[in-house]
């Protein structure tokens, strides 16, 4: 070995100035903590007022009844969960009238910078009763998917 590879020293990191930088971090966090919310603020809904509010002409509600047949709107006789072409059909046809009558929903109907097709009014809710099977819903879903629905909502039965 050479004389000079004997005197040059090892190079090594001095942590110093990084563990000051993390003890500065470490109270920062440790006074911000306290500062954050530890609870979540949910909005309810006020108490509802009693009196009889006039359904919205454009909602489109389908039931599912505990015998298993569908209604739209409280019309009978929709099919039933395991055949839903009635429901299809009806909706179909009643898109394609909205269509016809331009019939927008509210928070698109000033945006003239969509589609026609993508600002008609398609909104579908299901009722159905908690005791019906997970998969009788999506097998509803799927088919007013499948006649053009979107957005699709859930509402509990218990509501009105």
């Amino acid at each position: 070995m050479t004389a000079t590879t004997e005197t040059t020293p090892k190079p090594s990191i001095n942590v110093t100035p990084l563990i000051d930088v993390l003890l500065v971090m470490l109270i920062i966090f440790m006074v911000a903590a306290p500062l954050k919310p530890s609870r979540f603020a949910a909005k309810l809904p006020s108490e509802p007022d009693h009196q009889k509010a006039a359904p919205n002409p454009k909602t489109l509600v389908v039931t599912i009844d505990p015998d298993r047949t569908l209604k739209l709107n409280g019309l009978s006789d929709m099919g039933t969960v395991d055949d839903t072409s009635k429901l299809s059909m009806k909706l179909v046809s009643l898109f394609q009238e909205r269509t016809k009558n331009r019939v927008y929903r509210d928070e698109l109907l000033a945006r003239l910078d969509l589609p026609e097709e993508l600002r008609i009014e398609r909104t579908v809710f299901i009722k159905a009763p908690r005791g019906i099977p997970y998969g009788e819903v999506v097998r509803v879903m799927d088919g007013l998917k499948g006649a053009g629905a979107e957005p699709i909502g859930l509402q509990l039965d218990d509501l009105k």
